[in-house]
């Protein structure tokens, strides 16, 4: 090898580090917008509401240090474990429609058409403001004059109170906010059955399986990572259940639609009790958390028998 060709190689090398880091200063102009925004709208009201929670912040005068009294009286407070309760029945009831009917609906169009006209018209609810499709539902479900009970009278039944029954208000808030999420979980489920191999739904057609047994023996085990995701998402956006309930029921009747969310901006914007309010926030941030990575266990999200 000559002398030049050496020097050259040299010159490489050396240069290499150095687009390196000026590779690393420019991903990092690129990230920095990012991650101000993430710092200031994310982590410093985070660390705010810490400290708040051990405060008894009312809004109007200057916070005085309490320490951990604020989630003493949250483990005495009986609406508290009662909102979790009211919650806990919505996400059941709103996670198990969504999941269902996904997969019902994900599983028809993957066999029988593909249209994205269809894809379409699905995910509209979903793209419909929360505010909107509650004052829409409200006004469908009124007892006097909704469509739905015009409907019931003109079958001969009975009006049905499905915003002022305690039993029948929540199982109706969820089914609002199932129509809405619903035609997004079947985009999901349905992106995730195309990637199923169509081999392997051949060789069991052969084998003589027929439609429910392949749904249930091939398509379900395959689409565990897809499943655990909607699972964890629709988990998150479940115990955030504001709007619908803010619109229509405001937590009644008889508390029988007090879900956490609301009952926090009860005591932090009614009660202006904004120091218990941010215990009460941060309480439900560590249940999300603990909730989230017990399902991501308990599902292997991690794995996918496809590899």
């Amino acid at each position: 090898m000559t002398t030049a060709t050496l020097t050259k190689t040299e010159t490489a090398g050396a240069a290499l580090p150095r687009r390196r880091r000026g590779d690393g200063r420019v991903a990092l102009a690129f990230l920095a917008p990012v991650l101000i925004g993430f710092a200031a709208f994310y982590v410093y009201p985070a660390v705010r509401g810490a400290w708040y929670s051990l405060t008894d912040w009312n809004l109007l005068s200057e916070p005085g240090f309490v320490g951990l009294d604020n989630y003493a009286e949250l483990v005495r407070d009986p609406l508290f474990w009662n909102s979790l309760k009211v919650t806990a029945y919505y996400v059941v009831l709103t996670v198990g429609m969504q999941i269902v009917l996904g997969l019902g609906l994900a599983a028809l169009m993957h066999r029988l058409t593909r249209s994205l006209v269809l894809r379409s018209l699905l995910v509209v609810p979903w793209l419909v403001p929360s505010v909107t499709s509650a004052l829409l539902w409200m006004w469908l479900l009124d007892a006097n004059l909704g469509f739905l009970n015009h409907l019931l009278v003109s079958l001969g039944l009975d009006n049905q109170g499905f915003l002022t029954s305690p039993e029948l208000a929540m199982p109706s808030v969820a089914a609002i906010n199932a129509w809405g999420a619903t035609g997004y979980t079947t985009l999901l489920l349905y992106a995730g059955m195309l990637l199923v191999p169509q081999q392997i739904y051949e060789a069991a057609a052969l084998d003589g399986t027929g439609e429910v047994r392949q749904f249930f023996r091939i398509t379900l085990p395959l689409l565990r990572p897809i499943l655990a995701f909607v699972l964890v998402v629709s988990l998150i956006d479940s115990f955030q259940l504001f709007d619908a309930v803010a619109v229509t029921t405001k937590g009644g009747p008889v508390d029988a639609t007090r879900v956490v969310y609301y009952y926090i901006y009860e005591e932090a914007f009614t009660h202006f009790k904004m120091g218990y309010a941010s215990a009460l926030a941060l309480s439900l941030v560590l249940i999300l958390g603990l909730l989230t990575f017990v399902q991501m266990r308990l599902l292997r999200a991690s794995r996918s028998d496809l590899a």
